[in-house]
Formats: structure tokens, C-alpha cells, sequence
């Protein structure tokens, strides 16, 4: 799918037909291997020229925030199927891919009115795609905090034994629990292991002699069994950090432990659910953004065209497509193709910069409007 498409109008002299035509035969004569669309616009709502040179210094701002919105939802679309490990899916408005929504576009009235005033069509498009970027910002939110809770429960699964939950590396047999006796778990680093086995009986009075097991060991850490007296507890773990070694608190509970292999499952299960309708309302939502995106391109070029040629709207609006080595070709045949004695607005490339910039936003300076749209 081709990602970079321009949108152009040229000044109509004669008939909209006849440029066409003229357009088609210069392409293939000189650049074939460039796609060319009629961009069909409706007859908009002009209004005043007040009115158009207000709405003109809107326009780029809009297009930037449109724009900007399709691009987050169509990241978060990447993003997801990437986590998913689904194939990724051609973007589509109703069914119909972007790139062919864009170069067959037609003009949605039930939707947007062409009798409403131009600003007041911005104004909808604008509040339209707000909307959806705020539901997608909360529906982030809820998959993100699921996601989150996910990622610090594998973190405590995974990571080291300074820091992991210790319950699935511990077996009842390993503790002892009495009214007198308490057993700790030491996590001691992996070089140390001899200070350890050395020195733990006498770190404070009252320990088991060769009570002290090694359980589990990771890149960092060792971790050891060892049972005492419950009464000089405190006094061991104080001693123990001392040393260099880590007491850990852990409490060994069936009950618990099945408590968090539910709440894991039902976390994996929320995050999943969540993770395939935020991927399913994206698909949608992209589509919304971007036919309305498109309507507003459409706005602007309207916009755009009767404030650089002037009234009645005569103009003949396409969108090409044309390879990085054939820019400049197709830049050529444009400019031979219009007339820019009907461009009230240009004058020489430095002269119309200053002048242009608050009518074209980022438009190029040519003696045609033109824009660019990258759907990458």
C-alpha cells in the first residue's frame, strides 16, 4: 500500500474535464508510474471571505489534531497486535481500505451537510475525534492499570530473590512452626554462601544447630532455611543485615497462596479480554478518525482553493501519489498545467511565503495548493 499521497487543485480556465484530461495525458506521457484520483469535493458552503480567512487560520491547527489522533490509535493498533502476536490486518473505513477510501472518497451528507456553514463542519469533524480520543485515552488506562499489575506480579515471579514472591519456591516440609520455634528464610548473596554456613549459628544465641538449608538459588542469590528460637527472631535479622544477609518475611499459607494463583488467573484473563475489545475498538475508531480526517481534507482543499484563486470556485482537486524519483516530473507538469495568473495569492516563491503562511498552513509553496498526507 502506497503510505505518501498528495492532495493538489489546480485553477479550472476552460472545464474542469478538459484539465482532467490534460492532467492524465501528462502523467502518462511524462511520469506513468504515477497514480492520479479526481478528489471529488461537493459544492461547500463558501460564506464570506471573513469567514474563510478565520476558518483558514484553523485550519492547520485541526489538521495537526486529526492527523495526530490517527496516527496514536493506529500505534496502539501496532503495539497490540504485536503483544498478540496476531497478523497484522489492512485498515479499513467500513470495509473499504484507507488508501482506496482516500483515493475514491465521496463526500458523506447525512454526516456533514454540505449547506452548513464551513466552520461549523471543522467544528463537528474536531468534536467528533475528540470524543474518540478520549475514550481511547480511558480505555488505555484500564488495559495499562491490568497490564501494570500483570508486569509487578511477574516482576515478583521472575526476578530476583531479594525481591520475588517466595511461596511457590517453599514446600510446608521446609518451615518449622511451633510455640517456641520460628523458621527464616535468609537471602544471602551467591558469593557468600560460605560466610553464611559459617557464621549463622552464632549470630545471635538460641539457633538450631545445622538447621540452615539451601533452598533455591538464582544469579545473585542463595536462599537459605534456618530455625531458632521465635524469642530472638528480631535480634537475628537485626544481626543478619549486619552480615550482609536478608531476612525475609514470608508466611506460609495454602489458603493464601491459591488466593493469588486466582486473583493471577483472573488478572491474565481481565488483560486478555481487555487487550482484544481495545483492539477490536480500534479497528473501528481508526476508521471513524479517518474518514473524518478525510472530510476535512477535503475542507481544507475547498478552503484553501478559494482563497488562492478567488471566486466563483473553479478548481479541479487530485490526488497523486508519485515515487520519490518522480517528484520533481510531476512538480513540473502541475505547474505547466496552471495558469498562475488565476492565483490572486502568488507571486514569487520568497515573495508568497509570508503571505501564504497563514492561508496554507504547511501547504508547499507552488502556484497550485498542495499537501501532503502520509498514512504511515
Amino acid at each position: 500500500m502506497t503510505s505518501r499521497y498528495w492532495v493538489v487543485s489546480l485553477p479550472v480556465k476552460d472545464s474542469s474535464s478538459s484539465l482532467w484530461n490534460g492532467l492524465q495525458e501528462q502523467i502518462s506521457k511524462h511520469s506513468f508510474d504515477t497514480p492520479v484520483y479526481r478528489f471529488n469535493i461537493p459544492n461547500l458552503r463558501v460564506g464570506t471571505l471573513d469567514s474563510l480567512l478565520a476558518l483558514g487560520d484553523d485550519l492547520l491547527k485541526s489538521n495537526s489534531f486529526v492527523e495526530g489522533v490517527s496516527q496514536k490509535i493506529r500505534r496502539q493498533i501496532e503495539e497490540l497486535e504485536r503483544i498478540s502476536g496476531v497478523e497484522s490486518n489492512a485498515l479499513t473505513v467500513d470495509g473499504v481500505p484507507v488508501d482506496s477510501y482516500l483515493t475514491r472518497f465521496v463526500w458523506d451528507e447525512a454526516k456533514y451537510p454540505t449547506m452548513s456553514p464551513l466552520k461549523e463542519v471543522v467544528d463537528s469533524i474536531q468534536s467528533q475525534v475528540a470524543k474518540i480520543e478520549d475514550d481511547l485515552k480511558v480505555r488505555v488506562a484500564e488495559y495499562n492499570n491490568i497490564r501494570g499489575q500483570l508486569n509487578a506480579i511477574n516482576r515478583k515471579q521472575s526476578g530476583s530473590l531479594a525481591v520475588r514472591d517466595l511461596s511457590n519456591l517453599v514446600k510446608p516440609e521446609d518451615v518449622v512452626t511451633s510455640e517456641h520455634l520460628v523458621t527464616l528464610l535468609a537471602v544471602v548473596p551467591k558469593y557468600s554462601q560460605k560466610d553464611w554456613l559459617a557464621c549463622y549459628e552464632t549470630l545471635t544465641d538460641f539457633v538450631v544447630p545445622r538447621s540452615s538449608k539451601k533452598l533455591f538459588e538464582d544469579n545473585e542469590y542463595a536462599l537459605y532455611t534456618v530455625t531458632l528460637f521465635t524469642r530472638v527472631a528480631d535480634n537475628f535479622r537485626t544481626n543478619s543485615r549486619e552480615k550482609g544477609f536478608q531476612v525475609r518475611d514470608f508466611e506460609h499459607s495454602v489458603e493464601a497462596q491459591e488466593t493469588r494463583k486466582q486473583e493471577l488467573e483472573k488478572l491474565v484473563q481481565d488483560q486478555e479480554s481487555l487487550r482484544t475489545s481495545l483492539l477490536q475498538w480500534c479497528y473501528t475508531s481508526y476508521g471513524e478518525v479517518f474518514s473524518s480526517w478525510m472530510h476535512f481534507c477535503a475542507v481544507r482543499i475547498f478552503a484553501e482553493s478559494i482563497m488562492r484563486y478567488g471566486l466563483p470556485p473553479a478548481f479541479l482537486a487530485c490526488v497523486l501519489s508519485p515515487a520519490v524519483k518522480s517528484e520533481k516530473k510531476v512538480r513540473s507538469i502541475l505547474e505547466r498545467l496552471c495558469d498562475s495568473t488565476n492565483s490572486l495569492y502568488w507571486k514569487s516563491e520568497e515573495d508568497a511565503g509570508a503571505a501564504m503562511a497563514g492561508l496554507a498552513g504547511d501547504s508547499e509553496t507552488h502556484p497550485y495548493v498542495s499537501f501532503t498526507i502520509n498514512l504511515a
